[in-house]
């Protein structure tokens, strides 16, 4: 799989994660009904399904009936979620079930079971009144790997930084002749030996870094950032021996005080800003496409729910780009008089808990399927062959994005007309009660 293709559904994972996260933090229960249970990759079945059933044994002791059932049938449907599995994914596997209380006050059961995109290296059952999602957020952090060459007159390191950790991949050292005192005749060929040695010094750092930080032909690091205590760091990101693919993913260059293990640590500290901010400019060059494609009104972009939706449709999108926390109901009726569904796409203050609507004509719309638009999109996008990429309100361009386009867009394929399509607008809201 490409590697542009693995970061954008690690990063439609991620937003899955991040929604799921959400939901069950909001969910409450009635009693220690709602269990959190995540498996560890290299855990048994078979130990879990008999710590369940020691459980099932003390569980059957509570006194209160209600919380008792309640508990027994939390622990019945984890059991049964364990079965669809002869051994624990690759990943490790997360399950919460339980009942809980809708915002009507109703019980209603709930059972959630995935295996995460990455590996979730915790083990955890709780019963509580609520689901525990504490040890889902460590699959949100950032794993992406970024470089960090440290060169000082001493030697350099080559390591890697991916979330918290740090590995070494090589380190060497070097003996360069030190400036004398020494004259005469000798002083020009002490200095050209001099020179020669810094040079040689520069050219194996350099081979060095290709090699450790070029994999097939590409940067197998996201970004790279050269440190050291002296201006080798400067001439190396000069020199025309530095390969040109690393130069052009350089993040930072810092000054650290020491050279090896102490300065990769001090390194890490001093970037610490510019390897947060990745994400932050791939999102700022996506916006600033975007609104090129706008400027120069080529055509090749839309934006607003309906022009969006349409265009996906059509076929014709190739790139969406949506507002993550935008609040935007996808919902399906059924048409009374000619048994048609009608798709209608409602904001925060249209949207109702109601089954079904009701037209100025009186009119009842029975619903039969609704979901937030964005878990929508990231479930179905690539049925149309398009892409999905997520944007935050964090940037000037990204707000801008929210507040003038309604959070959510798309670059085209190719040029269509809006105006054939006849559907109702999303904002009308003549078509409510």
């Amino acid at each position: 799989m490409p590697k542009k293709l693995q970061a954008q559904d690690k990063n439609i994972e991620q937003w899955k994660v991040k929604n799921l996260i959400k939901k069950l933090s909001r969910a409450r229960g009635n009693g220690t009904s709602m269990i959190s249970l995540i498996i560890p990759p290299k855990d048994q079945i078979a130990r879990v399904n008999k710590m369940l059933s020691d459980e099932y044994g003390t569980a059957s002791n509570i006194k209160s009936r209600v919380n008792r059932l309640s508990v027994l049938s939390a622990i019945t449907s984890a059991q049964q979620r364990l079965k669809l599995y002869n051994r624990v994914p690759k990943n490790g596997l997360v399950v919460f079930v339980g009942t809980v209380l809708t915002d009507e006050g109703k019980d209603k059961k709930l059972s959630i079971h995935f295996e995460p995109f990455k590996p979730i290296n915790t083990s955890l059952y709780l019963c509580d009144n609520k689901f525990h999602t504490e040890s889902l957020h460590e699959l949100l952090e950032d794993d992406n790997v970024f470089g960090f060459l440290i060169m000082d007159g001493n030697g350099c390191l080559y390591g890697t930084v991916s979330g918290n950790t740090r590995r070494v991949l090589h380190k060497f050292g070097v003996e360069l002749p030190k400036k004398h005192g020494r004259g005469g005749q000798s002083a020009v060929r002490f200095a050209r030996l001099r020179k020669e040695a810094r040079h040689n010094y520069v050219r194996k750092c350099a081979e060095l870094a290709t090699h450790n930080f070029i994999t097939q032909d590409k940067p197998n690091v996201e970004g790279l950032v050269l440190a050291g205590s002296a201006a080798f760091k400067t001439q190396l990101h000069g020199s025309d021996l530095f390969d040109i693919r690393l130069k052009n993913i350089v993040l930072k260059i810092v000054d650290v005080s020491y050279g090896g293990e102490n300065g990769f640590n001090q390194a890490i500290e001093l970037a610490a800003d510019a390897l947060a901010d990745v994400k932050f400019v791939a999102e700022k060059k996506l916006l600033a496409k975007y609104f090129t494609e706008i400027s120069k009104d080529t055509g090749m972009y839309c934006f607003g729910v309906k022009d969006t939706m349409n265009g996906l449709e059509a076929s014709a999108v190739k790139t969406i780009i949506v507002f993550e926390e935008m609040e935007s109901e996808r919902i399906c009726m059924k048409d009374p008089n000619t048994q048609e569904i009608v798709i209608k796409y409602l904001t925060p203050e249209q949207t109702r808990d109601d089954n079904n609507f009701k037209t100025k004509e009186g009119v009842t719309y029975d619903i039969t399927e609704r979901i937030d638009l964005v878990e929508y999109l990231a479930t179905h996008y690539s049925n149309y062959g398009a892409s999905l990429e997520f944007v935050t309100d964090r940037s000037q361009e990204g707000m801008q994005f929210v507040k003038g386009f309604g959070g959510v867009g798309a670059l085209l394929r190719y040029k269509i007309n809006f105006d054939n399509f006849d559907e109702y607008d999303e904002g009308d809201d003549d078509f409510w009660m």
